[in-house]
């Protein structure tokens, strides 16, 4: 079959740009549908969706249909999406033809998590090709098995991966805003490592599930917190580690260029998101605010080090936005530094998977809440929380200037966010409604704005100047990559002592900051490193996490990068050793959610990715169960842990191990102090949240053997008891499967 398309339309394709063949590369469920039309509906160039489930008049056709479908809007001037599964090289090959001259074939990769997709796929109805209900699990799996990534020497042009649904909405922005001249820059965008330890465990999902549709972990399913129009149900508090290509300015033909091409971006960097200034309430001209921008990011761009600044409006059909993006492309700002982001700027990290640490408000010259638009926004998200932060800072402020605040760690914005400061900062006024209005002398209301964004940036550089200090401070702590085993590498007693006191409670050997490192640490306090930062609970439960006390949550987030130190990566838990094991088989099942320090932080939503962990720390269990069936295993939680990031014990029950070495240790396992899982799972699912047993006496209890509770005087002499200790385990512990023995795993 000749794959050329007519020549007779080249003169008005010409003046149009190229067309473009964009093929979709994903299993059901992954969402192909949903971001065909969504670019469809929100895009200016002219775009067809082609699904083979629906060329048949509306019921399932072949490939051949397809292609010939494609042909036609091909030759109309029009831009086609291949809505196929496309997962594999032979599936791809025919419309890969497609391409010429003046079409290019693009590829984009929806990659998401298989049980995401799985889910979604049983859960819906009315699917076009009735691939719905109970058959779609099997389905799904079989076509994964066969799954080969895209490359460009199969003779795409440019293909985007998205790992999960924040690159997935970049990628949706990025389409969208694509006009009929505009043209994306080639290249292979936001592919990961192919040699990440991850297991899918997808076999071991099916099995689990009972009944005809597989019961799948909110962990897994909701991970996906930026959405693009799916009616699947989203969880916000179990967001997941994100790292999104996010989307550049569409270029010009003859300005496109592997500069101009998007890099995938660490969602863990300092971040300034910022609204347009003056632009909507004090109505500035769209054209001279847009130029003002670009002059001034260019202008800091080079001062930002690993930090980046993101213009953010409510919508992707926003003007501002529009102008700016194909400013910056024209003076080739760097986009891992700056870009534009469309969402609400109190609900980035929520509901669009874009963490910030910094927030810029369009604040009154009052500096108080009230009127609309982006300061009532924020006020309000914030709480009174911000309000008095602010007037502690500042009572008013001049047009042109701006302020930090420190945003406290008790304010919904902060929890929910992640946000640490807000930067208030206040333009020129064009609106006669409002006050100080400059009567359209744009020189000098350019100049005054021009001086905003200037002290809206230098407030974010002096905020990143101090974390460079603490950064600093923080790097001569964590001598061991992993952070874990420092008494390996480091012959300092106290780094030592710190470490293998974890897990039991904050005790005075930790590092806490001082109440200036609490306000100026930018580092997000869901997502990243905090040096000294005061951690709040969802239950108002003030904790300080000292950089020492966050190697668990290092692992948990990235745990690609510590391969050597874990047994298992799943994609809600990772499964590691404790690095100072307290019994003879000591592992930790650390759960990957963010937002999750300690117990105190769980609740009903949670609830499935508790009963996922404690299944997991079972299968354990059996495996040594296997090596030794004598042994005997305890699964749970400490009600207040020294080591963020919220882990599952499981531990042996005979406590043989040097590192067993005082009261605060054993009290820590052997008292109320230590929460059983089964325990935490029935109050979650009860009450919405678990008991939390914070009492610090409880670890300097007297020493009793867990058996007999018979009471000794000492470590050495209660060690030297429970060897030789016969008599059976209390009765609480034998009910409810709080003991889990060799005839009780099976």
């Amino acid at each position: 079959m000749d794959m050329e398309v007519d020549d007779g339309s080249e003169a008005r394709v010409e003046e149009k740009g190229k067309r473009l063949v964009v093929m979709l590369v994903g299993a059901p469920g992954s969402g192909k549908s949903t971001f065909c039309d969504a670019v469809v509906g929100a895009s200016r160039r002219p775009w067809v969706r082609i699904c083979q489930d629906t060329i048949g008049n509306g019921k399932a056709g072949t490939k051949a249909q397809c292609i010939k479908s494609a042909l036609g809007a091909l030759k109309d001037g029009k831009s086609a999406f291949i809505d196929r599964c496309n997962l594999d090289r032979e599936q791809r090959a025919e419309f890969l033809k497609l391409g010429s001259a003046q079409i290019d074939v693009h590829a984009v990769v929806l990659d998401l998590p298989t049980q995401l997709c799985i889910s979604r796929s049983v859960k819906r109805t009315g699917h076009e090709g009735n691939l719905q209900g109970g058959k779609a699990a099997a389905v799904v799996n079989r076509m994964l098995q066969k799954k080969e990534l895209p490359k460009l020497s199969e003779g795409f042009s440019r293909i985007t991966f998205c790992n999960n649904d924040a690159e997935v909405q970049a990628a949706l922005g990025t389409y969208s805003g694509l006009a009929p001249s505009d043209s994306l820059p080639p290249g292979c965008f936001g592919q990961r490592s192919q040699d990440a330890k991850v297991q899918v465990g997808i076999m071991k999902f099916l099995k689990k599930a009972e009944g005809p549709s597989p019961v799948v972990s909110k962990a897994n399913s909701d991970q996906s917190v930026a959405s693009i129009g799916s009616s699947e149900k989203k969880d916000s508090s179990l967001e997941r580690e994100e790292r999104p290509v996010l989307p550049n300015a569409p270029q010009k033909e003859e300005s496109k260029g592997k500069e101009n091409a998007v890099q995938p971006i660490d969602n863990d960097v300092p971040t300034l998101a910022f609204p347009s200034i003056s632009t909507a309430d004090f109505h500035f001209n769209l054209e001279k605010a847009s130029d003002i921008i670009v002059e001034t990011v260019e202008q800091f761009v080079p001062k930002l080090g690993n930090a980046r600044l993101v213009l953010v409006d409510l919508t992707h059909e926003s003007k501002i936005l529009s102008l700016v993006r194909a400013k910056a492309a024209k003076k080739s700002i760097d986009s891992s530094k700056f870009f534009t982001f469309a969402g609400n700027i109190v609900e980035l990290s929520t509901k669009g998977g874009l963490n910030c640490n910094v927030i810029a408000n369009a604040a009154n010259w009052r500096l108080k809440p009230g009127g609309g638009g982006v300061n009532a926004a924020i006020f309000k998200a914030a709480g009174a929380d911000l309000e008095m932060a602010t007037n502690e800072r500042a009572k008013s402020l001049f047009p042109g200037s701006a302020v930090v605040v420190p945003l406290p760690s008790t304010s919904p914005l902060y929890n929910r966010e992640g946000i640490t400061h807000v930067i208030h900062v206040l333009g020129p006024n064009m609106n006669p409604q409002r006050p100080n209005c400059l009567n359209n002398d744009y020189n000098k209301g350019c100049m005054v704005l021009r001086q905003a964004y200037t002290s809206l940036f230098e407030g974010l550089l002096s905020l990143l100047k101090i974390q460079e200090k603490s950064v600093t401070k923080r790097n001569e702590e964590f001598l061991h990559p992993s952070g874990l085993g420092l008494d390996k590498s480091v012959g300092n007693g106290d780094l030592k002592n710190k470490r293998d006191d974890a897990d039991v409670s904050l005790s005075s050997k930790k590092s806490r900051g001082s109440e200036d490192e609490v306000e100026i640490d930018i580092t997000h306090p869901r997502t990243g490193y905090s040096d000294s930062g005061i951690q709040t609970t969802n239950r108002g439960m003030t904790k300080t996490w000292g950089s020492w006390t966050q190697a668990l949550y290092h692992i948990a987030m990235h745990p690609e990068k510590h391969k050597d130190d874990v047994l298992e990566i799943l994609e809600d838990v990772v499964v590691l050793n404790d690095a100072y094991p307290k019994a003879q088989k000591h592992i930790l099942i650390l759960a990957r959610a963010r937002g999750l320090d300690c117990l105190a932080d769980v609740h009903e939503v949670h609830l499935e990715l508790l009963r996922r962990m404690h299944a997991i720390g079972l299968e354990w269990v059996e495996k040594f169960l296997h090596e030794d069936s004598e042994l005997v295993f305890r699964l749970g939680c400490h009600s207040a842990p020294s080591m963020r990031q919220l882990h599952l014990h499981v531990i042996s029950q005979d406590f043989n191990s040097v590192h067993l070495k005082n009261k605060k240790h054993w009290n820590s396992f052997n008292t109320a102090f230590f929460r059983d899982s089964v325990d935490v799972i029935e109050e979650v699912n009860k009450n919405g949240k678990a008991m939390i047993k914070d009492d610090k006496s409880l670890l300097s209890m007297e020493l009793r053997c867990h058996r007999c509770r018979s009471a000794h005087p000492n470590i050495p002499q209660l060690k030297s008891h429970f060897r030789n200790c016969q008599v059976p385990f209390p009765a609480f512990l034998l009910q409810s499967g709080r003991l889990v023995r060799a005839r009780d795993s099976n």
